[in-house]
């Protein structure tokens, strides 16, 4: 049983009219009546009462259409499924990020994927810091990243969409909140807050790398999971930390931020996939993105 015979027994049933039928077709009469007889003998029934002047269903026929509709329904909606499928419509897309940075750009990329294309799924996988994110998207288990160049794995694929600066967090009672701006070399003393060493984290990879350049190693003595934490024990007088602009949204009595003195030390945070993902739901999710954040004026973007 072919799918024509049954594209062909629905039109006729539909026409009670053979004629009308070949021609909602788009086929000649003979064929289609050679369709249906095709279709009768291999059914052992009679789906038809046709005489020179009318076109009739039998109880069979009768009994058959509606199972055929849905059939034809069904794969219909198989097609188009495949197809939407096919242009990123449908599917899942997971994506790494670390919560406090990715407070302004997450929101605007899912909100924007959401509405241009409501049935396609985003998993996010929320405290995946920037290198964690970038191992995962150039290991396959993860198809989209947050996170900040540089980029060194082989096979990712990535674009710039944000430029930050470290900037300096400090108990609102300190005597470095007094100053305008804080050099970082004055921070030699005093005890830091920040996240867990060796867990991916490229805002800790940037402090350290800040203080060393200054001529010390940040004395570290408490370690926290996410900024919000990291920044509560700051206001708690726990220590001082080295932190990104995008976090400063997070305001809570007893913390203040100030610059750092000197030439800004700057972070690109960037969208990483890998270039040989197949997923046309990814494909769809990077258009998106061009328009919700795209690359700023000045840094290059990179594929």
């Amino acid at each position: 049983m072919e799918l024509r015979h049954l594209s062909a027994f629905v039109a006729v049933a539909e026409e009670l009219h053979f004629g009308r039928a070949a021609k909602r077709l788009q086929m000649a009469q003979p064929p289609l009546s050679q369709q249906i007889r095709q279709l009768e003998k291999e059914l052992g029934v009679q789906l038809f009462e046709r005489n020179t002047r009318s076109v009739r269903l039998t109880s069979a026929g009768e009994s058959f259409l509606q199972p055929v509709r849905t059939v034809l329904d069904d794969l219909d909606t198989a097609v188009r499924a495949a197809k939407a499928a096919g242009r990123g419509e449908y599917g899942r897309v997971s994506i790494g990020f670390a919560g406090a940075s990715s407070h302004e750009t997450l929101p605007l990329l899912t909100r924007a994927v959401r509405a241009a294309h409501p049935a396609l799924e985003l998993v996010m996988k929320g405290q995946t810091y920037a290198n964690v994110a970038l191992d995962r998207v150039a290991d396959g288990s993860l198809d989209l990243g947050f996170i900040r160049l540089p980029v060194t794995q082989p096979g990712v694929a990535y674009r710039v969409i944000d430029e930050e600066e470290l900037v300096c967090a400090l108990p609102s009672d300190h005597r470095l909140a007094q100053l305008d701006s804080v050099p970082i070399g004055v921070l030699a003393e005093e005890p830091f807050v920040s996240f867990p060493a060796n867990t991916g984290s490229t805002v800790r990879d940037a402090m350290v790398g800040a203080c060393e350049a200054a001529g010390f190693n940040p004395r570290v003595v408490q370690e926290a999971p996410d900024s919000y934490t990291i920044l509560a024990l700051v206001a708690a007088g726990v220590g001082v930390t080295l932190t990104v602009t995008s976090v400063q949204h997070i305001q809570q009595n007893g913390l203040v931020y100030r610059p750092l003195a000197g030439p800004p030390i700057r972070l690109q945070a960037a969208l990483a996939w890998r270039a040989d993902n197949p997923s046309a739901a990814l494909r769809a999710v990077l258009a998106v993105a061009e328009d919700a954040l795209p690359t700023p004026v000045h840094p290059a973007a990179a594929d």
